[in-house]
């Protein structure tokens, strides 16, 4: 949906106080009173989601996770370039979308106070005092599209599968967003999940309880709108995978695989090196100015030899480049002989690639016209660094490890769940999705001030259930 990780700027409200771990232990359900990170012990194991969604029209890929007690299932965007998870919510709700599900409804009980470690973890763009450690720990966040959403920190039972097909229970935090503007407001998704590595993400919780290593992996197919999300390193390949070590890109904390320069085909795209996010929670890709241009010139001038024809730009058009062939185009196995693939050379002294084909980026309309699926990132504010979205990460298993720092690619089928004995998801995409569908019941960056949103006595009053 956009570029709702591309810039994330949080703002946590009565933030006092030095920085801790979340705590955890327990057998089954670790609540936040029980015994401090157990990282050490031998179960770790790994969490399993089906994927669902697509680049156009929707632009959001989600997963299905079950929350509360008794447990309720929510549609989740995933993203990779947020810190927070969050759900719409009726605490009450000031501006909500209607969902694919009711809203999450708090009680006092699970409110998290403005003293928890975890608020503290967000870290405020500002001060703000917490003088009464019943108060609620409220947030604020604003994504690069100028959506946001603002809410309260809660804390309530995650019901996951793993892979070894049984089912886990566990004490998370979480937004409770019961104001959501702009592009926030969706009725595709109850809300975000947030997998950027950060004390207050969703795997750094689940890492901190010693539930999984802290380790993401995504396979996303495009042509069928499906895929898979795993955290924890059960399902990474021991071998084939092609790993980079992870570098500290201009969006700090943002997944990136260091610096690369680009090839259209076999001729160099540009000659520079332009640093390279990966961001799950983006649908499109996004070049820099420099490389866009040239990557628009070298295609207008190879199809001008072709029978495609470039149609002019409408006034709202997501996608500014498209072209129309003889007749409408069904798929994109029609259009492949008229684009050359792309390719990321890392320098890295690896000699590592990313290769982008034409269904990379590329997308079919319901027209049957074919457009440009990256787009000029120097109009978001990306400047001089490459983002490589959800469009551009089909058809490859990409792993984040942040234990050690990396970040993995290799090709592979994604339309179909890993193959492990007895997981207990059965033949999932055989069948239609079901609403209970996964468990089967930057340092240079100068982050401008977090706009302050005028609230009403109701809007900062404890939420009640």
């Amino acid at each position: 949906m956009g570029l709702w990780g591309l810039l994330v700027l949080v703002g946590i409200l009565h933030v006092h106080g030095c920085l801790a771990a979340l705590k955890g232990g327990g057998n089954l359900d670790l609540g936040p009173n029980s015994q401090r990170n157990q990282r050490t012990l031998s179960s770790t194991t790994t969490l399993l989601f089906p994927l669902v969604g697509d680049v156009h029209p929707t632009g959001v890929y989600y997963v299905s996770i079950d929350i509360g007690n008794p447990p309720k299932p929510y549609f989740l965007h995933v993203d990779t370039g947020s810190d927070l998870t969050w759900l719409q919510c009726d605490a009450p709700c000031r501006s909500c979308s209607k969902g694919p599900h009711p809203f999450y409804r708090p009680t006092k009980n699970k409110l998290v106070s403005c003293k928890d470690p975890l608020c503290i973890s967000l870290k405020s763009l500002r001060s703000y005092p917490c003088d009464d450690p019943t108060q609620q720990c409220d947030y604020e966040i604003e994504y690069a599209d100028h959506g946001s959403s603002l809410g309260v920190l809660v804390r309530d039972s995650f019901h996951i599968r793993i892979t070894n097909g049984s089912l886990i229970h566990r004490h998370l935090a979480f937004g409770c967003g019961y104001d959501q503007q702009g592009s926030q407001a969706t009725s595709t998704t109850d809300g975000i999940l947030g997998l950027r590595n950060s004390d207050s993400g969703i795997v750094s919780q689940f890492w901190n309880q010693g539930v999984i290593r802290n380790v993401i992996g995504h396979c996303i197919d495009g042509q069928l709108g499906r895929g898979y999300l795993f955290l924890g390193d059960d399902l990474v390949p021991s071998s084939g995978m092609t790993w980079v070590p992870m570098t500290q890109s201009y969006l700090r904390k943002y997944y990136s695989p260091g610096c690369a320069n680009i090839l259209f085909g076999r001729d160099v795209l540009s000659d520079r090196y332009f640093d390279v996010i990966f961001d799950s929670g983006t649908s499109f890709t996004y070049f820099t100015s420099l490389a866009y241009q040239a990557l628009i010139s070298r295609l207008r001038k190879d199809l001008a030899k072709t029978s495609l024809k470039e149609l002019p730009i409408g006034p709202h058009s997501t996608l500014p480049l498209c072209w129309r062939g003889t007749k409408a185009f069904k798929s994109l196995s029609e259009i492949k002989g008229y684009f050359k693939p792309l390719v990321m050379n890392f320098k890295n002294g690896k000699r590592a690639r990313f290769e982008i084909s034409p269904e990379g980026f590329l997308i079919i309309t319901s027209q049957g016209n074919v457009c440009l699926g990256i787009l000029n990132g120097s109009e978001v504010g990306l400047l001089d660094h490459i983002l490589i979205g959800d469009i551009s990460l089909h058809g490859y298993l990409v792993v984040y490890d942040n234990e050690n720092h990396q970040i993995g690619w290799v090709p592979q089928n994604c339309n179909r769940l890993p193959k492990l004995e007895g997981n207990g998801f059965g033949d999932l995409f055989s069948r239609p999705y079901a609403s209970d569908m996964g468990i089967f019941s930057g340092d240079q960056l100068q982050c401008p001030a977090t706009p302050t949103r005028e609230r009403s006595n109701t809007s900062r009053r404890k939420s009640e259930g």
